[in-house]
């Protein structure tokens, strides 16, 4: 598998999205400029989905005992989580993803919007736009990390 497709799916997986795709462009050698491209791009790829989806395929499963549990942890976490998103809505919402931290990020937006009913076309702006920002955030941390090092630290 190519160095893009691997950053682009890793970018695109529900628990490292960009926050892990982008380091690992900068193990792989490619151009920043590459890295968040794919990285944005790959963490994208299953927002549409999700806020189409999400409510139908919950709504299939919670006809199982596992399923039942398995949501209701979900959208109560992501409740918890997201009380930025309840107070603010989309530009809670564009807030909440733009922080690249563990339980944030596009997957959790989506999931967030989904709860707290925020229109597809605004949730689909504001999802992009805390992509947008958290690719620049991740890379200057790990880009800049990179420059720091390779320039023999701050002093």
């Amino acid at each position: 598998m190519s160095p893009e497709w691997k950053v682009f799916l890793l970018s695109a997986s529900p628990i490292f999205e960009l926050r892990g795709g982008i380091p690992l462009a900068l193990t792989l050698n490619l151009p920043l400029w590459k890295a968040y491209i794919l990285a944005v791009l790959g963490n994208m790829l299953p927002v549409i989905p999700l806020l189409l989806f999400l409510d139908r395929i919950a709504s299939f499963f919670e006809k199982t005992s596992w399923g039942r549990k398995f949501f209701h942890w979900l959208f109560e976490r992501t409740r918890k989580k997201a009380k930025i998103v309840e107070r603010m809505e989309a530009l809670g919402l564009a807030l909440f993803v733009a922080i690249p931290l563990p339980v944030t990020g596009a997957w959790t937006g989506s999931v967030a919007a989904t709860i707290f009913r925020i229109k597809f076309k605004l949730a689909i702006i504001s999802i992009l736009g805390g992509v947008l920002l958290a690719g620049i955030i991740v890379s200057l941390v790990t880009y800049g990390g990179k420059w720091i090092i390779l320039k023999g630290g701050l002093g």
